[in-house]
């Protein structure tokens, strides 16, 4: 994936790729409307009633997809409740309680398989929506360095980690912890830290969380998604986790179970994998579509 470097860069040209796209669409004769298209959701939308959508949604997902979801809700009509953003594994426990969800996007396939086999979401209806880097992170114009993910023990101050109980970003940097002797398990949750940097790592109890006590200075560095750098202020990339050194980051969406609206639901998860301004929305804030 491009040689250790970010998407960052690949967002951009992404981004202006969509836009280009989303001109050339303006102009010509329309002689038919592809699944996702503007129009032809906005056609399905007065052929059936309005409703009300509950998403639960991984915590990295709450700056790109409330955008996502208005551009749904201007186009047909369909409206969503308060959407709820938190740990992926928080998320899934709430609806094991008893909650009421129409769409479950949590940021691990690990987290997404605990639900499938709780029976909490519809198997046929997942799909794999995103994907996504793990990088080092350290606070806006710092001078810490970080040319290796064993660098981070070595560091003066502490390490923002995610829980990795109900955090997927902490799983996938224990996973590239692990790589370099730095955490004993392979899975990310079933291991310790090596002594010279169990004293230096803080918890974090969602991957926001992270960003945020690297940005107030209370830790020196910290693991997140390459995402969170469009979504927080304060913080820079230092370093990229190679691919190899942790399991790939996808985002699986699915329809609960328990949904009253499951059609509906599922037209919206289609629609922010088909709609070109939908991508555009996803690029712009890190994320690449899975293929």
């Amino acid at each position: 994936m491009f040689d250790m470097v970010s998407r960052r860069g690949f967002v951009s040209l992404s981004a202006a790729a969509a836009a280009s796209f989303g001109l050339a669409g303006c102009s010509g004769n329309k002689t038919s409307e592809p699944a996702g298209s503007d129009a032809g959701f906005a056609k399905s939308s007065s052929e059936k009633k309005a409703v009300e959508l509950q998403v639960f949604a991984a915590n990295s997902l709450e700056k790109a997809l409330p955008e996502v979801q208005k551009l749904y809700t201007d186009q047909t009509g369909t409206t969503f409740a308060d959407t709820q953003f938190k740990a992926s594994g928080d998320l899934v426990e709430q609806m094991r309680a008893g909650a009421a969800v129409d769409v479950l996007i949590t940021a691990s396939k690990g987290t997404m398989d605990d639900a499938e086999a709780a029976e909490l979401v519809d198997a046929d209806t997942r799909e794999d929506m995103f994907v996504n880097d793990l990088v080092i992170i350290r606070a806006e114009g710092s001078d810490t360095k970080v040319e290796a993910i064993a660098d981070v023990a070595n560091l003066d101050g502490k390490i923002a980690i995610g829980d990795a109980k109900t955090v997927p970003a902490g799983k996938y940097a224990n996973q590239a912890l692990a790589s370099v002797g730095l955490y004993t398990g392979t899975e990310g949750d079933d291991g310790e830290y090596a002594p010279e940097l169990a004293d230096k790592v803080a918890l974090a109890d969602k991957v926001g969380t992270a960003a945020s006590y690297v940005s107030t200075g209370d830790c020196v560095a910290g693991f997140v998604y390459s995402s969170d750098i469009f979504r927080y202020d304060g913080i820079e990339e230092a370093f990229v986790c190679p691919e190899d050194s942790h399991k790939p980051i996808v985002y699986p969406g699915a329809v609960a179970e328990s949904s009253e609206h499951a059609d509906e639901a599922k037209a919206f998860i289609d629609f922010c994998l088909t709609n070109k301004k939908a991508q555009k929305i996803w690029a712009k804030y890190g994320f690449e579509l899975s293929e």
